[in-house]
């Protein structure tokens, strides 16, 4: 295995994580819409699996959500996307250095994967040298019979460990933010999420 693990940035516009899985699936930063069309199908076709205690929204009410650009992704959408493509999406939490696999039950071929801050996806890839361009960029991994990746595997847990030690993640729990609309002070995504549901406001600025 020749090259480095690379982080890919993502712009920072509330699809992330849809366009994280675009890039390491097909190279393309703009899939969002696409994707979020992909997921609120699935969730639609299948009422009895993605019930209200399953989503904690009703279905028709999920859909509309997903739809909206302005709303983030996580878990739920992670796992849909791994089955749309048919492979293991694996997403490395930068503070907790834990990988979370998703579509691992399915025993797909291949994996991508994605590094997460607290508060944003990137896409990681295997580069053949630093700053090498994008299009040299390997983004999907052969899985083998252990379901590993190979020394792949281990070279990207050092370099989520390395973001760790340099502190490239946002502690949720105990960051502090303003809101860009009445300028008020929150601190962690527990605070922020109530004044978004008590305000309607959705524009917070991380500050220190």
């Amino acid at each position: 295995m020749e090259g480095i693990i690379s982080r890919r940035v993502i712009p920072s516009d509330n699809s992330c994580l849809f366009n994280a899985v675009g890039y390491v699936m097909d190279h393309d930063k703009t899939k969002a819409p696409e994707l979020r069309k992909v997921i609120a199908a699935t969730v639609a076709s299948d009422p009895g699996k993605y019930s209200e205690a399953f989503l904690g929204k009703t279905n028709e009410g999920y859909c509309a959500w997903i739809l909206d650009s302005e709303k983030w992704g996580g878990a739920i959408e992670l796992s849909i996307l791994a089955d749309y493509y048919g492979r293991e999406i694996a997403a490395y939490d930068i503070q907790t250095t834990r990988c979370d696999l998703y579509g691992q039950d399915r025993k797909y071929a291949e994996r991508v994967m994605l590094i997460y801050d607290g508060l944003h996806y990137d896409a990681l890839v295997l580069s053949p040298f630093e700053g090498a361009p994008e299009e040299f960029d390997q983004t999907i991994f052969s899985v083998h019979n252990d379901r590993t990746v190979g020394p792949v595997e281990g070279i990207a847990l050092n370099f989520v460990r390395d973001q760790q030690r340099k502190r490239r993640f946002t502690d949720t729990a105990n960051f502090t933010l303003r809101c860009g609309a009445c300028q008020i002070g929150l601190k962690g995504q527990k605070e922020a999420v109530e004044h978004a549901q008590a305000t309607g406001h959705v524009n917070f600025q991380e500050y220190r």
